[in-house]
């Protein structure tokens, strides 16, 4: 066990130092803000902690991927309208979105870049309530900045320490985060067949 995890340790210390790694680190941020439950997060920080020297640059790639996801989730929701929402999202959180917008509009967008509420919600309802694409823009230009960054300057400041914390826990931390992504992909398979379910009944009941 101690051997597959260490072989483990080593191919994600190499696969961060690779043009992939930023490929990958790119697209999930940019999904994430369209159509993905899975953010960024947990592939920025160890690529943050394992080089340093490039936290804020990576923390800026992530700040900009997001912003662009943003952008397509919101002419998405312009051009489609709600339904396409409801192919991502239940309709319970659309309803807890649109009161957060009634509340408090552009700065709804603002606390979900920020927070871990799921932002595609935002994204694409800002789009279907045709929400100014400039405030819209600047909102998510903060919030994704002040999400990223702000954890990229942390690591950027106090890399040394972060660094060794992690060396010394690294293949603790590479199983806690392994069963992350799992449970991510076990989250997505299981909503995927759960919508699959639900669609025929729903048909059923209109018939």
């Amino acid at each position: 066990m101690f051997e597959i995890l260490q072989e483990l340790s080593n191919w994600i210390r190499e696969f961060a130092e690779t043009d992939w790694a930023l490929l990958i680190l790119f697209v999930t941020a940019f999904l994430e803000s369209t159509i993905s439950p899975i953010p960024p997060d947990p592939l920025l920080i160890p690529m943050a902690v394992l080089q340093p020297n490039l936290a804020i640059w990576l923390g800026g790639l992530c700040t900009v991927a997001s912003v662009l996801g943003a952008v397509l989730g919101h002419w998405l929701g312009a051009q489609f309208g709600r339904p396409i929402l409801g192919r991502f999202v239940s309709e319970g959180r659309i309803r807890s979105a649109e009161s957060l917008f009634d509340k408090y509009g552009v700065w709804a967008v603002l606390v979900a870049a920020v927070t871990p509420i799921p932002y595609k919600v935002f994204t694409i309802l800002a789009g279907v309530l045709k929400l100014d694409m400039k405030r819209f823009l600047i909102a998510s230009i903060i919030g994704r900045g002040m999400r990223f960054l702000s954890l990229a300057v942390v690591i950027f400041l106090f890399g040394e320490d972060v660094q060794a914390f992690v060396e010394e826990n690294f293949e603790t931390l590479t199983v806690l985060a392994g069963v992350g992504v799992i449970g991510s992909v076990l989250f997505v398979i299981i909503l995927a067949k759960w919508k699959t379910k639900r669609d025929p009944e729903k048909t059923d009941s209109r018939t």
